[in-house]
C-alpha cells in the first residue's frame, strides 16, 4: 500500500541517520559492500538491508553482496528486501555461504547473481505453518508465482523456482514428482542458477572488484532496539505496561509517573513497529477510532453499551492487524494472536490485581495520592465522627425539616434530615439513624 511504502521509507531514512558517515575513502567507488544475512529472516532485518544497500549506493560503491546463511523465515520480511534490492541502483549478488533456505532462495533468486561455495545448498522454499505443515494452496501459490516472476526477470529456468515451492513439479533429470528442489552448489550450477566459488576474494575477482575495499555493514544500535522492542517475546509486556499505566493514570488522577510510563511504552510498541513495516497509519487510525469510543462510554455515555464493545473491538483489531503485517502464513498469524491473548491476558490479571490493592496501599496513602476515610489535624481533616449514641435521643426541631433542617437536643444543635414527612418548627423529634455527619429523625408526641 501506499500509505505503508512511505511510512517505510521515512521511517527507513530516519534509521539510517543514526549511522556514522561513511568513510571517506570509499568515495573513489573502489569499494563493496557485504551484507550478513544470517540466522532466521524476521521483518528487523529489512530495515537494516534497505539501509545497507542506500549506504553503499551513496558511497558509489562498485556492488553489494549479501553473504547469505539462512534457513529461511517471514515471507512477507523477504518480500520487502526483494523489493529494496529490486530499486538498487547498483548490482547487488547473493554469496550463499552455506544455506539459503525457503525466504533466503527468493531472496537470492531477486540478486543479479547467485555464487555458492563449495558445500553449499539452496531451495526447500515451500511456505509451511508453526508446526512445519504445508500451508494452503492458495498460499503456496502465491509463492510459487513469486518465485517463477524473479526467476524470469534474472532469465532463468522458472520451473526451477517453481519446484523449490511446489513437490508437485517434476524437472527430468533434477527433480522427481514428490520432491521438494534443494539444489547442492553442482546442481546449481548445472542448472545455471548459480556459479561456484572457492571464497569472497574469488567473487570479487568475477564481478570485477578484485582489489577492492570490502566495507562488512553491521546492524546499528537504532536497528538493534527495533529489533528488541518488536520481538514477540517484548511485545506483549510493552502492550500490557501500557495499557496498565493509563489505567493506574484513571484511577489516581494527577499521578502523572504511570500514565507517562504507558505512553512511553506504547510509543516504543507501535515506534518500533511502524520502522519495521508491520504497523501503518491504518492500523493507528483504527486504534485511534477505538479509544475514542471507548472514551464516550465512559465519560458520556456511561455503562457497558455498544460504543464500549465497539471501541474495544477496534482497539483489539488495529493491535492485531499490527502485529501481522502483510504475513499470510498460518505461523505469523498464530504468533501475532499469542502476541495480543499474551497482553489481555496480563492486562486482565494485573489490573484486577492493582485496582483491588490500590485502595488499600498504606503507602499511597501516606503520599496523599488517596485519602483515608479520617485523617489526622496534618494531613487533612474528618469530615464527621460517627455518633451511634444519638440513636434514640429525643430532641426537638428549631427550623422546619423540609426535610432538612436543625434540632436541638439538651443544649446540642444538630444538623439533621426527617426520616420521610415534612416537621414544623417546635416539633419534638427522635433520633432513629446517625450515620456520620448524617442523623436521621422522627417525629413523635410528648404524650407517647
Amino acid at each position: 500500500m501506499s500509505v505503508m511504502r512511505s511510512v517505510n521509507m521515512s521511517v527507513t531514512a530516519f534509521v539510517a541517520l543514526a549511522m556514522v558517515a561513511a568513510p571517506t575513502d570509499a568515495q573513489s567507488g573502489r569499494v563493496v559492500y557485504l551484507v550478513p544475512v544470517s540466522g532466521v529472516i524476521e521483518l528487523g532485518l529489512a530495515p537494516f538491508i534497505e539501509r545497507s544497500i542506500a549506504d553503499a549506493e551513496r558511497a558509489g560503491a562498485l556492488a553489494v553482496i549479501l553473504d547469505m546463511d539462512t534457513p529461511g523465515g517471514r515471507v512477507d520480511a523477504a518480500e520487502r528486501i526483494a523489493d529494496a534490492i529490486a530499486d538498487a541502483e547498483i548490482p547487488v549478488y547473493t554469496y550463499v555461504n552455506r544455506r539459503a533456505f525457503s525466504a533466503g532462495a527468493l531472496i537470492s533468486l531477486a540478486t543479479n547473481r547467485i555464487y555458492m561455495r563449495p558445500g553449499s545448498v539452496i531451495g526447500a522454499a515451500t511456505p509451511v505453518d508453526g508446526s512445519g505443515t504445508k500451508a494452503s494452496e492458495k498460499i503456496v501459490s502465491a509463492m510459487r508465482s513469486e518465485m517463477r516472476a524473479l526467476a524470469e526477470a534474472r532469465g532463468l529456468d522458472p520451473t526451477v523456482a517453481e519446484a523449490m515451492v511446489d513437490e508437485s513439479i517434476e524437472i527430468t533429470g533434477v527433480v522427481a514428482e514428490g520432491k521438494l528442489l534443494t539444489l547442492t552448489t553442482e546442481e546449481a550450477v548445472a542448472v545455471g542458477y548459480a556459479e561456484q566459488v572457492d571464497d569472497l576474494a574469488a567473487l570479487l575477482e568475477i564481478v570485477g572488484a578484485s582489489g577492492a575495499e570490502v566495507i562488512e555493514t553491521s546492524v546499528n544500535w537504532a536497528e538493534r532496539i527495533v529489533r528488541l522492542l518488536s520481538h514477540p517475546v517484548i511485545a506483549p509486556f510493552l502492550l500490557s505496561l501500557g495499557f496498565l499505566g493509563l489505567l493506574i493514570e484513571i484511577k489516581t488522577p494527577g499521578l502523572g509517573l504511570a500514565g507517562a510510563a504507558g505512553l512511553l511504552s506504547l510509543s516504543l510498541f507501535f515506534g518500533s513497529h511502524l520502522i519495521i513495516g508491520l504497523a501503518g497509519m491504518e492500523e493507528l487510525l483504527i486504534i485511534g477510532a477505538g479509544a475514542v469510543l471507548v472514551a464516550v462510554e465512559i465519560f458520556v455515555i456511561p455503562g457497558f453499551g455498544l460504543f464500549g464493545v465497539l471501541g474495544g473491538a477496534g482497539i483489539l483489531a488495529g493491535l492485531y492487524m499490527s502485529l501481522v503485517g502483510d504475513a499470510t502464513l498460518t505461523a505469523d498469524l498464530t504468533t501475532a494472536g499469542w502476541i495480543l491473548s499474551t497482553t489481555v491476558a496480563i492486562i486482565l490479571v494485573t489490573g484486577w490485581s492493582i485496582l483491588k490493592r490500590l485502595p488499600h496501599s498504606d503507602r499511597l496513602f501516606r503520599s496523599r495520592i488517596f485519602l483515608a476515610s479520617s485523617t489526622d489535624r496534618d494531613a487533612g481533616f474528618e469530615s464527621a465522627l460517627p455518633r451511634p449514641e444519638l440513636v434514640g435521643s429525643e430532641g426537638v426541631a428549631i427550623t422546619d425539616l423540609r426535610p432538612s433542617g436543625t434540632g436541638l437536643f439538651e443544649d446540642e444543635r444538630l444538623d439533621v434530615v426527617s426520616e420521610s414527612e415534612w416537621i414544623e418548627e417546635g416539633t419534638p423529634i427522635r433520633v432513629v439513624s446517625s450515620e456520620g455527619y448524617r442523623h436521621v429523625v422522627r417525629a413523635f408526641s410528648d404524650t407517647t
